[in-house]
């Protein structure tokens, strides 16, 4: 799926490395660096593809998903703001569904910089209740990096909601959560994790004391990614299961198999703007072996 990105016809060259294209309904930015390989969707400036030069693909993006405008893409990272869950509609906050302007962008021999911009409209008025302006910057090379700061006077919720392949779930652990977690699965249940996270089933945690690194060990693929949170309170970690998986209309029957979600969250503790303080919400990917 992601490799048809890059094949998609050129719509503006607008540098070297990085051009727009088109897929379906959505415009996509697309980076061809030689350090590395990444799509962003101007839509919820969402990352779908991260490819490092000489690694597999470390992002998830889901074969079955829509490309349709205002429908959310499964996979890749999507930013969930200003809440995250079933807290207001949409789910996870209408930040993901709206198409985000390509504010300034910049590149170098290590790679590429690219900055999206949200700003309130008469339709997230009617949602919430907030003037604001949203920024989220990808620094994109061997290792990546995104940052989310939220400008104005309000308190949010957000996650990164990233999403990462794997070979096989059956093999993937995920340590450095921390030990007490709320489990979605039981109804919000409290419980305590004594090891690292492995995936027998469906999983929907939010871990409220993670270290601010943490290791997702994939035994079948052969790898390590390393993931590193700032300014988080929460770490989130997902998978559907076989159940919920085929279920989804915007995921395969076994889609479940290959992927992992381990997200950056403020969710016990709101993220703070303030008119001359914005808040802050970022994470960092690097393959580790």
């Amino acid at each position: 799926m992601q490799d048809t990105l890059y094949k998609l016809p050129v719509i503006r060259q607008i540098t070297p490395y990085i051009s727009q294209r088109q897929k379906d309904q959505l415009p996509l930015i697309v980076v061809n660096h030689p350090l590395v390989h990444a799509v962003v969707a101007l839509q919820g400036a969402q990352l779908i593809s991260w490819q490092p030069s000489g690694e597999k693909p470390v992002i998830w993006l889901s074969s079955q998903t829509p490309f349709k405008t205002g429908k959310a893409l499964r996979g890749g990272v999507p930013v969930c703001w200003p809440w995250f869950g079933p807290a207001g509609t949409p789910a996870h906050g209408f930040a993901r569904n709206l198409s985000w302007t390509l504010l300034a962008h910049d590149e170098n021999d290590q790679g590429v910089m690219l900055t999206f911009e949200l700003k309130h409209s008469p339709q997230t008025l009617k949602l919430w209740p907030y003037e604001f302006t949203l920024i989220a910057r990808f620094r994109l090379g061997r290792q990546c990096e995104i940052e989310l700061e939220a400008h104005g006077d309000y308190q949010s919720t957000a996650a990164l909601h990233s999403y990462f392949q794997v070979a096989d779930i059956s093999g993937v652990s995920v340590s450095g959560l921390g030990q007490p977690f709320t489990d979605k699965v039981t109804g919000n249940t409290q419980g305590e994790l004594t090891s690292p996270q492995t995936y027998p089933a469906r999983v929907d945690r939010i871990f409220t004391a993670a270290d601010d690194c943490n290791v997702i060990t994939d035994s079948r693929g052969e790898r390590q990614l390393g993931i590193c949170h700032h300014n988080k309170s929460d770490v989130v970690t997902w998978n559907p299961g076989p159940e919920l998986s085929c279920s989804m209309d915007d995921m395969t029957n076994d889609g479940y198999k290959t992927m992992v979600c381990v997200e950056t969250a403020r969710i016990s503790v709101p993220m703070v703007s303030k008119a001359d303080a914005p808040a802050r919400l970022g994470v960092t990917f690097r393959v580790n072996k």
